[in-house]
C-alpha cells in the first residue's frame, strides 16, 4: 500500500513538473516588415524557419509583410508562397491593369482613363490615389477561402496587420473582420492606392506609422520575436531641437499630417523596434526597390532571404528545441 502511495505521489510530481515546463515554453512571434517587392525575401526566411522546425505562435505584418503574414497564418507553406510569388503577374495584380485595354495607348472607359490598360485617372472617385487594389483583394479572398480563413478569428495562427489613419496620422492595428480588406488597407501606399475605409476610418499603408511592428507582436503575448526587416538604409531619429518646431506647429494649429511630416514618429518607432526583437534578419537587397517585381528578381530576393536566415540557423534550431520541450 505504501509503495502504491509513493508511486502515485511521484506520478503527481512528474505531471506537475511537465505542466510547469509546458507553461514555460516561449511564445514565438514573427514580424514581417513592409517593403513592396522585397517581400519575396520574407518567403525565403520562412523556408529556413520551417527547416529549423519553428512554427510561430503569433504573426504581425505591415504592407507586403501583411500579405505574406496572413497567407502563412492561414496555412500556406513557404514552398506554396514561393510558387505564388514567382509565378504571379504582380504588375497587373497591383495596378489593376485591364488586359483587354493593354493595346490601347489611351482609352476612357466607365469614367476611368487608361494608358495601355493602366488606370491613371478615375473621374468617378477623384480621391487621394488612383489604384483601387481590387484585384489584390480578390486574389487574397480566393486564396484565403481555399484554406477556410477569410476572417481573422478563424486563422490557425493569430495574426495582426498594421495600417494608418490617413486623416489622423495614427497607427491602426487591424485584428478583426475580413482579412483581404484589412491587408489591402495595410498596403495602400498614399498617393498610389486609394485609401480603404474600415469602421468609418480611411486607412493607408501601415509603413507610414510602423513598418516593423515588433511592439504589436510583443503586445499579443510573444516572448521571443523574430523580425524580418526589408529596409536597407537606417533612418536617424529627429534631433531634440525638433521638439521646439513641434510645439510651434501645435500652437499655430497645424493638422496631424503636417505634424507627422515634422516629427516623423515612424522613424523613432522603427529604430526602437529594431532594437527590441530577439532575432533580427535584414536581407541585403541594395539592387532592388519596392517596385522590383518580376519572376527573376523575385527568385533572387527569395534566395537572399533564405541565405540571411540561414546565418541564424543554429539559434533558430535551439529556439525550436526549447519550444518543443
Amino acid at each position: 500500500m505504501r509503495c502504491y502511495l509513493v508511486a502515485m505521489l511521484l506520478a503527481g510530481v512528474t505531471l506537475n513538473l511537465k505542466s510547469q515546463t509546458s507553461n514555460l515554453k516561449p511564445k514565438i512571434g514573427l514580424v514581417l516588415g513592409g517593403g513592396g517587392a522585397k517581400g519575396g525575401a520574407e518567403v525565403g526566411v520562412l523556408k529556413v524557419l520551417e527547416e529549423a522546425g519553428i512554427r510561430p505562435d503569433y504573426i504581425v505584418g505591415t504592407s507586403i509583410g501583411s500579405i505574406v503574414g496572413c497567407l502563412y497564418a492561414a496555412g500556406y507553406t513557404a514552398t506554396e508562397l514561393e510558387e505564388m510569388f514567382t509565378q504571379q503577374e504582380w504588375l497587373s495584380l497591383l495596378t489593376d491593369r485591364r488586359a483587354d485595354l493593354s493595346g490601347e495607348p489611351y482609352k476612357v472607359k466607365d469614367g476611368v482613363t487608361y494608358i495601355f490598360g493602366f488606370p491613371v485617372i478615375d473621374n468617378n472617385n477623384p480621391t487621394f490615389g488612383v489604384l483601387r487594389g481590387g484585384r489584390v483583394e480578390e486574389v487574397l479572398d480566393s486564396m484565403l477561402a481555399a484554406k477556410g480563413c477569410v476572417k481573422f478569428n478563424c486563422l490557425p495562427i493569430p495574426f495582426r496587420c498594421v495600417a494608418a489613419s490617413m486623416m489622423e496620422a495614427e497607427e491602426v492595428v487591424l485584428s478583426q473582420g475580413k482579412l483581404p480588406r484589412a491587408v489591402r488597407a495595410s498596403m495602400a501606399i498614399p498617393g498610389i492606392f486609394k485609401p480603404v475605409e474600415i469602421d468609418g476610418e480611411k486607412l493607408v499603408d501601415g509603413g507610414m506609422m510602423n513598418n516593423l511592428p515588433v511592439d504589436v507582436c510583443r503586445e499579443m503575448g510573444a516572448d521571443f520575436i523574430i523580425a524580418v526587416d526589408l529596409q536597407q538604409e537606417k533612418p536617424k531619429n529627429r534631433e531634440s531641437t525638433d521638439n521646439i518646431i513641434t510645439s510651434i506647429a501645435d500652437m499655430v494649429g497645424l493638422g496631424p499630417i503636417a505634424r507627422w511630416v515634422i516629427t516623423r514618429p515612424d522613424i523613432t518607432k522603427y529604430n526602437e523596434n529594431c532594437q527590441h526583437c530577439d532575432i533580427y534578419i535584414n536581407p541585403p537587397l541594395p539592387d532592388y526597390d519596392a517596385s522590383s517585381f518580376g519572376n527573376e528578381s523575385m527568385q533572387r530576393m527569395i534566395a537572399v532571404g533564405e541565405q540571411s536566415a540561414r546565418r541564424q540557423l543554429p539559434v533558430l534550431q535551439r529556439l525550436s528545441l526549447g519550444a518543443q520541450q
